[in-house]
């Protein structure tokens, strides 16, 4: 792959990777309420899912995804309803001691399951297909360079979330501050949704 087209990939990842979204707002929330080791479970799980999609993609699902407008709606509904009742899971949790008990546990095949819905994930998997890998003569070499790339990125920027989130717990444990910030990450989740159904 040439220098220039592995600089954009690497442009693209950051961007897309880093910004917020429903895996980071998910690392950050699942960090705070439950520690940085407890939110591993969901961090891993990004990756290896996205790098199904990923390999799905380029073995032509995806372009059956682009070409299907009601697999498509269907994708975005699930994903979409997931990410609402997350926000209703995590709206009242307000106390340290409520999140350990409270139903916004979101393990590891659930985080690989929800890259499926994602259509966020999607977009960036069918892009980068579409860019660096599908139709050139060296299309598999090509995406055994940008695999490990991009779960890579994956990886970083959702562990990066989970340790903002947990470096928060111990300020989140004072009075109302979690059930704000938790409110916060909920309308967060809430406002991917909108983004979702108008994408």
């Amino acid at each position: 792959m040439p220098l220039h087209e592995f600089t954009a990939l690497l442009m693209l990842a950051s961007a897309m990777s880093f910004s917020p979204g429903p895996n980071t707002t998910l690392s950050t929330a699942l960090a705070a309420n439950h520690g940085l080791l407890r939110s591993l479970r969901f961090v891993l799980a990004v990756p290896c899912g996205w790098g199904l999609l990923l390999l799905l993609c380029a073995a032509g699902i995806g372009a059956m995804v682009a070409a299907a407008p009601a697999l498509r709606w269907l994708i975005q509904g699930l994903g979409i309803a997931y990410l609402l009742w997350l926000a209703f899971k995590l709206w009242g949790s307000g106390q340290l001691s409520q999140a350990h008990s409270a139903p916004l546990q979101v393990g590891f095949w659930q985080g690989v399951a929800l890259q499926f819905v994602n259509i966020k994930a999607w977009l960036l998997a069918l892009t980068i297909v579409a860019g660096w890998v599908a139709g050139k003569p060296d299309g598999l070499q090509r995406l055994a360079v940008v695999l490990p790339v991009m779960l890579c990125y994956a990886l970083a920027s959702n562990l990066l979330y989970a340790c903002l989130g947990a470096l928060l717990r111990g300020w989140l444990a004072q009075g109302r501050r979690l059930l704000w910030f938790n409110r916060g990450m909920a309308a967060l989740l809430v406002a991917t949704a909108i983004w979702m159904l108008r994408a």
